[in-house]
């Protein structure tokens, strides 16, 4: 069925149509992530099985194809990766003349030099944006993630470089209790879902509808939500989808190791209040790095707030007239560009 309404107020609160089925218009099909099947779920008790249990798919990846590239960030997920990549192998880092990325570049320097990887800075403005951001949202007939523009130029520059698969580390967080502010809070259900919600649709939206069906299902007595399912049910969906989006407008096949990977006991959730978030990778890490430091957990950057500083706003009827664009932060304000984008390609 289609209803634009409702998929205009999903993509606004949540950065994708969470609901099956649902679609913006006739034909226009969109594709959600699956996650992999209980069935080839490995469980990890320590870091060393995490070490093994990679180094064992990489090795199966590597019987199938001869030069695999990895998107490398200056965080420890996708460092600890790059560590069984063969030395040559591609090393892409996204740079931005905002500074954004600045960080993350200078930690993935040294990764590559340690691995003896080619380190390759892939640069994101303005017309980037404009250029790739139409191509994603027409392979999933939906506005999309602000990180999927960068992947897909990313991806275009492994395919120039000869690489023929990708490695990312994208699913760490999620499994090994990466996403501290949201599962170490004691949330109650209201909080939470204004906590979830990246942009309200009734701040923006001319014809809001309710997202509250989403959240329903994890409902708890006495007010509670139960966080750790909704992250399993929803979250992935939501962040991996970006990656199978973006690499598949590519036509690129993309693998993430720690994807397949599940804990075998119960996250320490004193470990994770306690300023040790996922501290199995933490542990991996040092492994790999025993000289450097763990770095502390950040998003992977987008030049947002730069590039939409001085964006005015939207203007389709869809749109409020009084939204205010100077509380917005560089994300919100990009959820709305994209969505205006996609509304003027239906």
């Amino acid at each position: 069925m289609t209803d634009r309404d409702f998929c205009l107020s999903s993509y606004i609160a949540f950065r994708y149509i969470w609901k099956e089925g649902v679609d913006f218009a006739e034909g226009f099909q969109h594709k959600n992530f699956r996650p992999a099947a209980a069935s080839e779920h490995i469980a990890v008790r320590t870091s060393e099985d995490i070490d093994r249990e990679i180094q064992s798919q990489f090795d199966v990846l590597y019987r199938k194809y001869d030069r695999i590239g990895i998107l490398l960030s200056g965080g420890m997920d996708s460092a600890c990766l790059a560590a069984y990549l063969k030395p040559g192998s591609h090393a892409y880092t996204f740079n931005s003349t905002s500074g954004v990325f600045d960080d993350d570049i200078e930690r993935a320097k040294k990764y590559c030099q340690k691995w003896q990887l080619q380190h390759h800075l892939i640069d994101i403005t303005m017309d980037d944006y404009e250029k790739y951001t139409p191509i994603v949202m027409r392979h999933k007939f939906a506005p999309v993630h602000s990180i999927e523009p960068q992947i897909y130029k990313a991806a275009e520059m492994a395919k120039a470089d000869g690489v023929q698969l990708m490695i990312v580390g994208e699913s760490a967080d999620l499994i090994f209790g990466g996403m501290d502010k949201l599962i170490s809070p004691e949330w109650t259900f209201d909080a939470f879902v204004k906590r979830y919600t990246f942009l309200d649709p009734e701040l923006v939206l001319t014809h809001p509808v309710s997202q509250a069906e989403l959240f329903e299902p994890y409902r708890l007595r006495n007010d509670e939500i139960d966080v750790f399912r909704f992250m399993d049910d929803v979250f992935s969906i939501e962040s991996s989808g970006s990656y199978l989006n973006a690499f598949g407008a590519a036509w690129l096949p993309y693998y993430d190791p720690y994807a397949r990977l599940v804990m075998a006991e119960p996250l320490d959730m004193q470990r994770v209040r306690g300023g040790e978030p996922k501290y199995l990778v933490r542990g991996l890490y040092a492994i790999k790095y025993p000289e450097l430091e763990i770095p502390f957990k950040i998003p992977m950057p987008r030049p947002v707030d730069a590039v939409f500083k001085n964006w005015i706003g939207p203007t389709r009827p869809e749109f409020r007239k009084d939204i205010p664009m100077d509380k917005l932060t560089g994300n919100q304000k990009w959820q709305l560009w994209c969505a205006e984008q996609f509304l003027n390609m239906l």
